[in-house]
């Protein structure tokens, strides 16, 4: 989902509430604990009702109906809402509607429609895997795609024996404050999200979400586990506020692999 509009700009605009902004600066090293180099995966627990406020410039705007229209096309499901809303009711109606095979499958389909063939050849082909380009790649995300994940960060980790700038680290997902919801963000985000980008343009990413305080690392170079070995596929959906399940009661939202 981060690479479906690779060739806009953000331009900014982003408004976060000083106390959220407080609360991410604060946040504790709980989340970051490893072992054998993977963050381990908290427990979740039931989500805030404090929303962080977003004020969406017109490139926000513009981005977030862009790929809230593309989802629609691609599973021929339309919906009236606006802005981030529209976003986010076009995806909980792909998670009510399709097992979780077809989610991801939907998804990948919608990027790779989003964005040119042509175009993600020339990446792979152009800039193959290598300390600079997992830099690139992760500065990349934390300029074009904050209208999607919310404030990003890029942050050094071990790889291969060496300190290298190849993680960006989202405080707090707006995608997943929004939707509550465990499986939209494993099926409609972090899965295919890991294949589109490794397949099409030759980057192996593994995103790590924090189901606890809904913080997520995005790790470029790093191979993802195999879906039995992943801990977020392991994890419950929320008990409450969840988006998928209200007035359904349709468990597609489930993160099973």
């Amino acid at each position: 989902m981060e690479s479906s509009l690779l060739l806009l700009h953000h331009g900014g605009g982003l408004g976060v509430t000083p106390a959220i902004e407080k609360s991410n600066r604060n946040l504790t090293g709980a989340r970051r604990r490893r072992s054998n180099g993977r963050v381990v995966v908290a427990a979740a627990t039931k989500p805030s009702k404090e929303m962080t406020e977003y004020n969406d410039n017109w490139f926000d705007r513009l981005a977030i109906h862009h790929f809230s229209r593309s989802i629609q096309l691609t599973t021929g499901i339309s919906n009236d809402k606006k802005g981030y809303d529209g976003f986010v009711e076009a995806a909980s109606s792909v998670a009510r509607n399709f097992d979780t095979k077809d989610q991801q499958r939907l998804v990948i389909e919608t990027l790779n429609k989003a964005v040119p063939k042509a175009i993600t050849d020339m990446i792979k082909t152009l800039v193959p895997p290598s300390k600079f380009t997992r830099h690139f790649f992760s500065v990349f995300t934390t300029i074009f795609f904050p209208w999607l994940v919310g404030p990003c960060e890029v942050r050094e980790s071990e790889f291969q024996g060496q300190r290298e700038k190849n993680v960006v680290y989202i405080p707090k997902c707006r995608f997943l404050e929004s939707t509550n919801c465990v499986g939209l963000c494993t099926n409609l985000c972090k899965m295919p999200s890991q294949k589109f980008i490794q397949d099409s343009l030759g980057m192996p990413l593994y995103m790590v979400p924090n189901f606890e305080d809904m913080s997520c690392e995005m790790i470029f170079g790093q191979q993802p586990p195999e879906p039995e070995d992943d801990p977020a596929l392991k994890q419950p959906c929320y008990k409450n506020l969840c988006i998928a399940k209200q007035n359904t009661g349709n468990l597609h939202c489930s993160s099973s692999k």
